[in-house]
């Protein structure tokens, strides 16, 4: 019986949530895949239940080897997800080559496969977001990572495989667990300690006309749905393809903002700063998930949580408890 189920990426953000949704539906026969490192990264995986740990190039010497089996799906949530990462070589062997190489894996084993892509493949946004596979040979992105996630959308979509797996374009998420993500954590998590400690916010100006400071627009998931979505595709649904992990609404980094101050009982505060060069010219002004494939073909019809149940859940059950 195959009743394994592998998570990369499982000390992370939304692999840490993954699996602890994991453990609450009775799942405990869970081999986690990350690098845990000499950094306090390993404090994620505190209270949750699973057979053991291992380096992601230990789990591909378990593959090549032939000494991997009785596994039920892999969850591959691993990758660098640094927007400003620069090393090529090192994304395209981590993000694409690696995940193809457990990809082959799965489908030649009947295992299910399920795996992170990232909205940032759209790039600019100009082409909208259709998760549809005509739209997905024409995007742009405009960095290297969102390429490195696109390299692989479209090896799947060029071999015929996204009939027999399924992809999640996560939007901009946001919730417990993303501590250790640096400069990669979600404006809810760095915001609440900036006003915990001088009482305001601090957003990015607008460099373009078409936009006013802090009217910038993302699609914001609270990383419980983005655990939902996932677990809807790697247990309950056998659909496959490329789905867009959005909630479909795009609200402004003020309403973001806005939403915090009131799960806090504060009064806003927010002051706006320059952007960084770095992100100019490759900055995403406007973000909204076309949903409709994934709740026709997908079949997730659940609601997702709106900014502020999301920002109000996050604060109460995880920042303001420390």
């Amino acid at each position: 019986m195959k009743d394994l189920i592998i998570v990369t990426g499982a000390a992370g953000f939304i692999g840490r949530n993954i699996v602890a949704m994991l453990n609450a539906r009775g799942y405990h026969n869970l081999l986690l895949v990350d690098f845990l490192g000499q950094d306090e990264k390993w404090q994620n995986l505190v209270g949750l239940r699973y057979e053991d740990v291992l380096p992601p190039p230990r789990l591909l010497d378990l593959i090549l080897s032939g000494k991997l089996s009785g596994v039920r799906a892999i969850i591959h949530e691993g990758a660098c997800s640094a927007t400003t990462e620069k090393n090529a070589d090192y994304l395209l062997e981590n993000n694409y080559r690696y995940t193809r190489q457990l990809c082959e894996w799965a489908l030649a084993n009947d295992t299910r496969f399920v795996y992170a892509s990232s909205a940032a493949t759209y790039g600019d946004g100009s082409l909208g977001y259709s998760d549809a596979d005509s739209v997905t040979e024409q995007l742009r992105p405009l960095n290297m990572y969102g390429y490195s996630k696109h390299m692989f959308d479209l090896w799947a979509l060029h071999n015929g495989l996204l009939d027999k797996i399924a992809g999640l374009k996560y939007f901009n998420v946001y919730g417990p667990y993303e501590d250790h993500k640096g400069e990669m954590r979600s404006l809810v998590h760095k915001a609440y300690h900036q006003i915990k400690t001088r009482g305001y916010i601090e957003l990015f100006k607008s460099d373009r006309p078409d936009y006013a400071d802090g009217e910038q627009k993302r699609d914001f998931v609270y990383v419980r749905d983005a655990a939902k979505v996932t677990l809807h595709f790697a247990l309950d649904s056998k659909a496959g393809g490329l789905f867009n992990c959005g909630a479909g609404q795009a609200r402004t980094w003020l309403d973001l903002a806005n939403a915090l101050f009131a799960a806090m009982g504060r009064q806003p505060d927010i002051r706006f700063i320059d952007m960084p060069a770095i992100l100019k010219g490759k900055y995403q002004y406007f973000t909204q998930a076309d949903a409709k494939k994934l709740q026709t073909q997908g079949g997730y019809t659940t609601p997702f949580a709106s900014v502020e149940e999301g920002v109000a859940d996050y604060v109460k059950t995880y920042l303001a408890r420390g």
